[in-house]
């Protein structure tokens, strides 16, 4: 039995690549002194077979193996498209 797959919420900021966007995902993190949250965010690279996402939807990823040099993720879902 395989482990648990990483799963993360996001909104693709970049789709100029072919079958792959930028996924920024955000997240809150407390500070060890003054015990407020701060938004910190991290950009992932996720593959997307059919070229199906624009900047701006919501997307989940999955975590998967080494597709290329820096893709480790796939789009599972969109869950909102853009608004035009």
């Amino acid at each position: 039995m395989r482990g648990k797959v990483k799963v993360r919420e996001g909104v693709v900021v970049g789709d100029k690549m072919d079958k792959t966007v930028v996924v920024a995902v955000q997240r809150l993190v407390k500070h060890p002194r003054y015990m407020k949250y701060r938004k910190r965010r991290a950009h992932y690279k996720a593959h997307d077979e059919e070229n199906r996402c624009r900047v701006g939807d919501r997307v989940v990823i999955v975590e998967t193996r080494p597709l290329s040099k820096e893709k480790r993720w796939r789009v599972r879902t969109i869950l909102g498209k853009a608004s035009t």
